[in-house]
């Protein structure tokens, strides 16, 4: 097991806390990560372009002028693809699928690297009576400045073991800060914030899942 200190959200230490060794100590896998990360993005992804074919172009289906005599192409109406204003041919209809696939046991693995990444980069802290805080803005920029890690720049995410209204209400206002339940949590989360800050609670709820 691997041990790291536990604070209070007075920014004091209290003791330690041990970490499982298979979570937070495996062999660390980037192209593992990456892949976890590219599926993550693309099932995040909604075909938003579409284009109109020559069915849908508003323009009149008569022909455009007289088959023989004129000495020119062939047409039949303006809203053929080669025609400037015309439908376009091929194009994104807006039914695109994006959707990836990743076997859990991958899935699983990326994630403990990213764990075990941010565990070596020394950017994990474990809080506990995280959830005694009150509702307030306030009081949660302020805990995050005792704890020294209201940082501005890089985004701070917080796991939860559960749904907490007033840890949600103290800090939905603040512009770098995230919250996940620790059953939602992924490889993309993870890699995505500077400091990742668990619960108590949240450590507890992460062996009962995994382990």
């Amino acid at each position: 097991m691997l041990k790291i200190d536990l604070y209070t959200m007075a920014g004091v230490k209290s003791g330690e806390i041990e970490l499982p060794k298979e979570i937070f100590g495996v062999k660390i896998n980037e192209p593992l990560m990456a892949q976890a990360v590219l599926v993550f993005l693309s099932n995040q992804r909604k075909a938003g372009a579409k284009t109109k074919t020559r069915s849908e172009v508003a323009k009149t289906t008569a022909k455009w002028f007289k088959q023989k005599g004129t000495g020119r192409a062939r047409h039949g109406s303006k809203s053929a693809p080669i025609f400037v204003g015309g439908g376009v041919s091929h194009g994104p209809n807006g039914e695109q699928n994006y959707q990836l696939k990743m076997p859990k046991k991958m899935k699983r693995q990326a994630l403990f690297s990213a764990l075990t990444s941010k565990l070596k980069d020394k950017e994990i802290l474990v809080i506990k009576d995280f959830d005694k805080i009150e509702a307030k803005t306030k009081k949660m920029n302020e805990s995050l400045e005792k704890l020294k890690i209201n940082d501005k720049k890089n985004k701070v995410l917080i796991v939860l073991d559960k749904k907490n209204e007033n840890i949600i209400r103290a800090g939905r206002n603040i512009k770098n800060l995230d919250l996940v339940q620790v059953n939602y949590l992924n490889t993309y989360k993870v890699l995505n914030s500077g400091k990742l800050v668990f619960t108590k609670e949240a450590v507890g709820k992460l062996k009962e899942i995994w382990i």
